[in-house]
């Protein structure tokens, strides 16, 4: 097996860094519903380390997921940090209880969430920290102002937008230098087609979240072109992604090794125009 899977991949930037585009959404490694610890932690954390083995140098978390249960897996499998590993993670949401996700966008929020996250994954700089979703009781501009002061002090590298549409990405852009939006995108969902288009004119990284729509991909054009390819769906679902757009920087997570493998597989993938037009009409 290559031992770089993810290389096939090609790479993409975030500002200065570059990392291979397919990197790893790090939600999955919690419990049911993203609440508490994972059924296996130890799988968990091979998980993580054989991301890192295949080639995987992008990582992206956050404080809500587990709660502080995925960044603090993060750091017990990975620490210290191989020097070329890109670690993002956002703030935004906080956890009252399971299935509820709120939004806080207040500066004294993110700022006690900053602190939190540097201490769980054992760094003094947060490579990419990424504003969860917007918060409906608090200008969006105090809330991004906040990440640029965090940059301005050393404690965040980069600066990322999540769920954002193009009026909250024009605004964010006025403030601050964004390197990645994370936005819901798939085969199946693509919603945030014109957020991808700005995302290319500016050399922005689209990091798609949800982008195997929890093994939901599904369609008679996907299932027979994987057929006669002989690749899984999901590999195929995948490939799309990585051939839709060179900003593309898709996060597939697991808690499996063998599934990890799977998804990484996707990055030798090659599709034609008219095998993407295909996928896409189906």
């Amino acid at each position: 097996m290559n031992e770089k899977m993810s290389d096939s991949a090609g790479t993409v930037t975030l500002g200065d860094l570059t990392v291979n585009r397919i990197g790893f959404g790090a939600m999955r490694i919690t419990g049911p519903g993203v609440w508490g610890p994972p059924q296996d932690p130890d799988e968990c954390r091979r998980v993580l380390r054989r991301a890192v083995e295949l080639g995987v140098n992008f990582i992206d978390t956050a404080d809500s997921y587990g709660p502080n249960i995925s960044e603090t897996l993060i750091a017990e499998a990975l620490y210290p940090y191989p020097d070329d590993l890109v670690i993002a993670t956002k703030a935004g949401l906080v956890r009252p209880a399971p299935g509820r996700w709120d939004a806080d966008g207040r500066p004294e929020h993110i700022r006690e969430a900053v602190e939190g996250s540097l201490r769980r994954l054992r760094v003094d700089r947060i490579d990419l920290y990424q504003s969860h979703r917007p918060d409906p009781n608090v200008p969006y501009e105090e809330t991004i102002g906040t990440f640029k002061d965090l940059q301005a002090e050393g404690k965040v590298r980069h600066v990322g937008v999540s769920n954002v549409g193009r009026s909250e990405l024009a605004k964010a852009r006025n403030l601050v230098d964004v390197v990645s939006v994370q936005n819901r995108y798939n085969l199946t969902d693509r919603d945030s087609d014109k957020v991808l288009d700005t995302c290319e004119e500016a050399g922005i990284a689209f990091i798609p979240w949800f982008p195997l729509a929890t093994g939901r991909l599904a369609g008679t054009a996907l299932e027979a072109l994987a057929r006669r390819k002989g690749v899984s769906p999901l590999q195929l679902g995948l490939a799309w992604l990585l051939h839709r757009s060179p900003v593309m920087l898709p996060i597939p997570g697991t808690a499996s090794v063998a599934h990890l493998e799977e998804n990484l597989g996707a990055a030798a993938v090659r599709l034609s125009a008219s095998e993407m037009e295909e996928l896409q009409e189906g």
